[in-house]
């Protein structure tokens, strides 16, 4: 009985995080998910050639009374859609340039992602993403993992670098359109009477507001990058992934049946991830220092500092959201001191952790610190892959009761106290 006990209280501090443990019925939800992504994703190819299709026939039609107006629509559009998955997204409006360009001066002044050399490998390298999830499913979870931090590690570097390399020039092409028209058109034909400004004017403002706009987007798609991540479950993987992918085609889709309405779609995207954005910028974060330690293997330069250490909140705890960023001391009333600034730069603020009795858990893939309650623990703070071995030495210099494990060490010990003639301290 004693042994069933401590089972059952271990089994409820398992952290899954890396097992690849599925249902019974998870092989066959995967391979129905991949078909789906599949799907979409010959959904997606063929939304170029259609765009191409349209874009001549709509050349032997009469000339678009607002054309300022649709190309604000277009943007929108075209921004949150590339915000969703920069690399693919500034592929494929590349290759649309391209083959959009009928003569070679025209060619010659298309942007630099129009280029052949930049869509050609970055569509190859997306198909290759795309065969890696496909085939993935017959590939144990712990060897597919790395290759979803290497695509993680990428959707940061291309979002950044479309960040400021693709929307100031996307941004920029509005300028054709206003300088055939008279200044402010756009604004005005979007029923804006009183805003007509300069087309400088106009310019200036509209570049960091498309910015700012592409970075909470892709805030929000890379959380769900992380969350990929750090799934151990290839259903989960499959859902999220194909979720993003479902929200990526309704932008194309909306923008292609209706300019009007795929901006009023695109909006809806930006408030959504504007209202999540805190919570986008948190799990981003985390998943960039934990990828960046695992990648560097900091651990073994890594030494505890003896009055204060950078660890993420593990839970919210009096409004302070979990995976808040933040530096851990002892006050000289012996009190948890958590020390922190919102959204890493604004005003330092200071929280004290509830007083009880801490311990160090000590984990595979990464560490925590737990406060105890009678027979139950849970995680107060989450220590970055450097902290690894180092569980000692922060229990020492945090005075805490001591040291446990947790997550798949604390399951190999439960699973040898099932062998064990006494039972196995976690």
């Amino acid at each position: 009985m004693e042994t069933i006990k401590r089972a059952h209280e271990v089994n409820t501090r398992f952290h899954l995080i890396g097992l690849g443990f599925t249902a019974d019925n998870s092989w066959a939800k995967d391979v129905r998910m991949r078909k789906t992504r599949i799907l979409l994703l010959l959904a997606g190819l063929l939304w170029l050639p259609l765009a191409a299709s349209a874009q001549i026939t709509a050349a032997a039609k009469p000339a678009d009374p607002n054309p300022a107006a649709k190309k604000v629509c277009e943007t929108i559009s075209m921004v949150t859609g590339v915000a969703i998955s920069p690399l693919m997204g500034v592929g494929a409006v590349g290759a649309y340039d391209y083959f959009k360009a009928k003569t070679d001066l025209e060619k010659q002044k298309l942007p630099w992602f129009a280029s052949p050399l930049f869509w050609v490998p970055a569509l190859l390298l997306v198909g290759a993403c795309f065969l890696k999830d496909t085939v993935g499913i017959t590939v144990p979870t712990v060897l597919k993992k790395p290759f979803d931090i290497i695509e993680t590690a990428e959707h940061k570097v291309s979002g950044l670098i479309a960040t400021g390399a693709f929307v100031p020039v996307v941004v920029n092409m509005l300028h054709e359109v206003n300088a055939t028209t008279a200044p402010g058109a756009s604004l005005h034909s979007l029923g804006f009477a009183a805003a007509t400004m300069p087309n400088w004017l106009y310019d200036v403002l509209m570049t960091p507001i498309a910015m700012a706009a592409f970075f909470i987007v892709f805030l929000a798609s890379n959380a769900i990058n992380i969350l990929i991540l750090l799934s151990p479950f290839t259903t989960v993987d499959a859902a999220l992934k194909g979720f993003r992918t479902a929200i990526l085609a309704s932008v194309a889709g909306t923008a292609f049946i209706n300019p009007w309405l795929g901006a009023a779609w695109a909006l809806i995207v930006i408030l959504i991830s504007y209202l999540i954005a805190g919570w986008s910028f948190r799990l981003s974060h985390f998943g960039l220092v934990f990828i960046w330690e695992f990648f560097t293997g900091s651990k073994g330069r890594f030494k505890p500092d003896t009055k204060e250490n950078k660890m993420f909140l593990g839970r919210k705890i009096e409004k302070v959201p979990t995976r808040t960023y933040g530096k851990l001391s002892r006050s000289e009333k012996g009190e948890l001191v958590f020390n922190y600034r919102p959204w890493l730069v604004l005003p330092p603020r200071t929280l004290i952790l509830p007083a009880g009795n801490y311990e160090a858990g000590r984990g595979v893939f990464y560490s925590e610190i737990l406060r105890i309650e009678g027979d139950s623990a849970k995680t107060v703070i989450l220590l970055p892959p450097r902290y690894r071995g180092h569980e000692e030495e922060i229990a020492k210099i945090y005075n805490f009761a001591g040291v446990r494990d947790i997550g798949l060490r604390a399951a190999w010990a439960w699973f040898k106290s099932l062998f064990a003639s006494k039972p196995v301290t976690a």
